[in-house]
């Protein structure tokens, strides 16, 4: 009985850091590169094709699931090419040098957009 009291509390503890943790609050650290700033980064690339008075574009969420090094170099973007095979319109964000790590040398993360309602 002690034991499921214990298991219960622990799970409730766990919900409710994971109910406080938003992209809002996913902010670049030393060794790690942001949620919030990357889709910061999609928003201004972004907001430069709406500028251009064609279709217009709304950011989505990245994949909440990401954890990339901190990026070295200014981050860069694009239209993710269709070559890629995602079924959805997402800009491309890209770090081209990531801080030396073991994991990985450069990276890239997909922010999905949707069209603007008319």
């Amino acid at each position: 009985m002690l034991r499921s009291i214990l298991l219960s509390a622990a799970l409730s503890a766990c919900a409710l850091c994971l109910a406080s943790w938003s992209i809002e609050t996913d902010r670049s650290t030393e060794h790690t590169h942001g949620l919030f700033e990357i889709r910061e980064e999609a928003r201004r690339f972004i907001s430069h094709e709406n500028a251009k008075g064609q279709e217009q574009w709304d950011v989505l969420e990245p994949n909440l699931k990401t954890l990339v090094p901190r990026c070295a170099v200014p981050l860069e973007t694009q239209w993710t090419p269709k070559s890629l095979g995602r079924s959805k319109l997402s800009v491309m964000v890209i770090c081209t040098v990531a801080v030396p790590n073991s994991v990985m040398r450069r990276w890239d993360v997909h922010v999905p957009v949707e069209r603007k309602p008319n």
